[in-house]
């Protein structure tokens, strides 16, 4: 052994090295230069002889330590650095490896220093794990914030899982961990291995990795998402036009994992054969968009992916990141919008997950009656911590840039917006004001919405909001959150509430059916029809109607068409728009076999006109979010339980609805109308094609001056049992005034 080297050493630090207590491995391993050369540290677990290849030289290490710790001093006069590379020996084997303490950081301060003020909304191309080429060497850098951590250290397929092997450098006061190590490649499971205070030792997945190993296996995976070519820039480059409000927005929302079940044994589809089965499907249907329940990796089939631990993977139940692409892009390639749910109210406590991830409370609060989702055994993100801010929001901007998504629907924004959501009693912590309000995710959420604006993505952000919360989608600057859309649960309560009774019962909860054009205006609404309404004992949409089979298909239609000629976007869970007698359940498929009987096969092409009358009437969605869009003609007929009113768009082109939600049919009934002019049925539910008894008013009707419902002018129609009936509104020509614009002859009683 070199005595001065011998002399030379820091004996202590070695110590920390093997024992592997040392969070700035850098600092000692790898190359210094000290008086009189070059002194080389290793640390290889394991090795029985190290040597030193420089250029054509060879230098035989020093075993300083017996768990594998090598030295080295090669005499030089210069700090001209050199490049050296190991060969090692393990009992009978020999190889050459890269030394991963030569490579400097990738880190600046300014990126740290934004990371740190949550504001660095890139932090995903630094933080988790970057296919890399440093010096000429291929490999991985690997990144991951722990400020508490003693030491941490990147295990995986490439070290045997050994965390003495890959001890990684703290930079700074940052919190950051980061090592780059060589020859790693795509395909290799990792984990971090975190030494908390007391000793302990635990293994975390990346909270920042992209991909995952198939559950129950709980490891990262390296994976280079940049590769991908897409072929949708043009769709991407439009898609501001084509999610404004002034377009038609239709969602179909769909759960992959049980749309359609593989016929061959297997327990899922791939993306790409999912894409190959749903674009047929949305488009034959006219859909204009794809809702997804959660993508992002998570543990439990069962939670459907709202209990999500990994933010930054597509899950790979369905395939790898690039399958997830290539469904993207073939939705982008035929003209539809692809939204993802997003979970940031909570995560789960799996052991290797966000959950204590340091040793500490560092994602959740400390304080149990912050940290605790009581409605889901579940842990609330602490919004307040700059860290945890940014890495939500630029995963939120991650899923829009690096996987091209159109919208990001928010789940269960309530439950962030509320420090007593859910808690009983005085369970639950005041804001600073004393109040109930949540200010750091509410100031969390306005962050995120505010810079999707500003990097003018054109995507979507969509809040599952359950509250009166005010201004939800109101302007950041007038203290709105800034989301572009709502989902309007008072509405689908209202009207599921409603519609479920029987219909000689209906006339005495009218109230419910026109409550919702009060707040109609408050908020940019979507009307649902979710997945939560259709699950859980909760009934399918058609079971959920009263009445025997034609009754409760008759129903269902009126329902549709009534959410379709309302105020407010759309969305529909799968399975519902061809009649599903079975509430979902995530370990079946749709019930697609249900379209060789009659009357599903009729209310499914009852949805697919609907969409495509829909789509074509801009009267039905250019205004939806404008008051002058909607106006009521009959809202005071309870006895009868119809309902009346217009919808315009910006020409003041003008369509006439009328909905009857009494099992009665109402003959030559009189109905006020906006102007005088022809009045022709356009769509009904009761056509025969959709398994009605047909047109009730197949001419043309022309208005007289006749007062009804405050108007001049009335026409005279039949209604329906069950049914919505949209008429056109055209002017009379000036020639057609004098025969048809006169007031109706009242008849005179005839004397006894």
């Amino acid at each position: 052994m070199d005595k001065k080297l011998y002399k030379m050493m820091d004996w202590a630090r070695v110590e920390q090295i093997v024992y592997s207590e040392e969070d700035n491995p850098h600092e000692y391993l790898g190359a210094h230069f000290v008086k009189g050369g070059w002194m080389i540290n290793c640390f290889i677990p394991g090795a029985d002889k190290c040597i030193v290849i420089s250029g054509r030289k060879e230098y035989r290490m020093d075993k300083m330590d017996e768990e594998g710790f090598f030295s080295v001093l090669i005499r030089a006069v210069t700090k001209t650095r050199i490049s050296y590379r190991y060969k090692v020996t393990k009992g009978k084997d020999t190889y050459i490896v890269e030394d991963p303490y030569r490579f400097g950081s990738i880190f600046d301060n300014k990126t740290l220093k934004a990371f740190n003020s949550g504001i660095c909304y890139d932090i995903y191309e630094y933080l988790g794990a970057h296919l890399r080429k440093r010096d000429g060497v291929e490999g991985v850098n690997f990144a991951v914030w722990a400020p508490n951590a003693i030491r941490v250290s990147v295990v995986g397929d490439f070290n045997e899982w050994d965390g003495r092997v890959h001890q990684m450098r703290r930079l700074g006061d940052s919190g950051i961990f980061e090592l780059f190590i060589p020859r790693v490649r795509t395909g290799d499971n990792y984990k971090y291995e975190i030494k908390i205070h007391g000793g302990m030792v635990v293994l975390k997945s990346d909270p920042y990795g992209f991909a995952a190993e198939l559950r129950p296996k709980t490891a990262s995976c390296v994976c280079n998402i940049d590769n991908y070519k897409w072929h949708d820039e043009e769709f991407v480059a439009n898609r501001a036009a084509f999610n404004s409000g002034d377009r038609p927005l239709s969602v179909y929302e769909i759960h992959l994992g049980s749309f359609k079940k593989p016929e061959d044994g297997r327990e899922f589809l791939n993306y790409r054969e999912l894409a190959g089965e749903i674009i047929p499907y949305v488009l034959k249907m006219g859909y204009t968009h794809i809702e997804l329940m959660p993508v992002m990796e998570h543990p439990l089939d069962e939670s459907w992916g709202y209990q999500v631990i990994g933010m930054y993977a597509p899950t790979s139940r369905y395939g790898t990141c690039e399958d997830f692409m290539f469904f993207v892009d073939e939705m982008h390639k035929n003209g539809i919008g692809v939204i993802l749910d997003w979970v940031p109210a909570h995560f789960p406590r799996d052991v290797h997950g966000l959950s204590n991830f340091d040793g500490t409370c560092l994602y959740e609060h400390q304080d149990a009656r912050r940290a605790n989702h009581p409605d889901w055994g579940t842990l609330c993100f602490n919004y307040g911590r700059a860290e945890v801010s940014n890495y939500l929001i630029a995963n939120a901007l991650f899923w829009i840039n690096k996987y091209h998504a159109d919208g990001i629907r928010m789940d269960a924004v309530a439950s962030m917006l509320y420090n007593d959501y859910g808690r009983v009693g005085g369970d639950w912590v005041p804001n600073i004001y004393g109040g109930n309000e949540n200010l750091e995710a509410a100031e969390m959420l306005k962050h995120l919405n505010s810079i999707n604006k500003k990097m003018n993505t054109g995507a979507l952000m969509i809040a599952e909001e359950s509250t009166a919360w005010p201004r939800v989608t109101g302007e950041l600057d007038d203290d709105g959150l800034g989301f572009d859309y709502k989902w309007n649960m008072g509405w689908m309560n209202d009207y599921l509430g409603f519609i479920r009774l029987d219909p000689l019962y209906r006339s005495g909860h009218y109230g419910e059916l026109t409550f919702s054009m009060i707040y109609a205006y408050s908020e940019r609404f979507i009307l649902v029809f979710s997945h939560d309404e259709v699950v859980h004992g909760k009934a399918s949409l058609l079971s959920k109607m009263p009445g025997e089979r034609d009754r409760k298909f008759a129903n269902l239609r009126l329902s549709l068409a009534y959410m379709f000629t309302h105020p407010g976007k759309k969305l529909l869970f799968m399975g519902q728009d061809i009649g599903e007698w079975d509430e979902w359940n995530e370990k079946r498929s749709v019930e697609w076999d249900l379209l060789q009987y009659d009357d599903h096969i009729r209310l499914n092409n009852f949805v697919k006109s609907l969409n495509e009358f829909y789509r074509g009437t801009p009267a039905l969605y250019s205004l939806d979010n404008d008051a002058r869009g909607f106006e009521w003609i009959n809202n005071i007929s309870a006895n009868e339980t119809i309902l009346v009113y217009l919808r315009k768009d910006r020409e003041d082109n003008t369509v006439l609805v009328v909905c009857n939600f009494a099992d009665i049919d109402r003959k030559n009934y009189k109905i006020g109308v906006p102007f005088s002019g022809k009045y022709k049925e356009i769509f009904t539910t009761e056509a025969e094609a959709f398994g009605g008894a047909g047109s009730y008013n197949p001419r043309v009707k022309r208005s007289r001056i006749d007062e009804c419902d405050g108007r001049d002018n009335s026409i005279r129609i039949d209604i329906p049992a069950l049914s919505v009936s949209v008429f056109s509104c055209t002017y009379y020509e000036p020639e057609e005034l004098k025969y048809y614009h006169a007031p109706v002859k009242k008849r005179r009683k005839r004397k006894r």
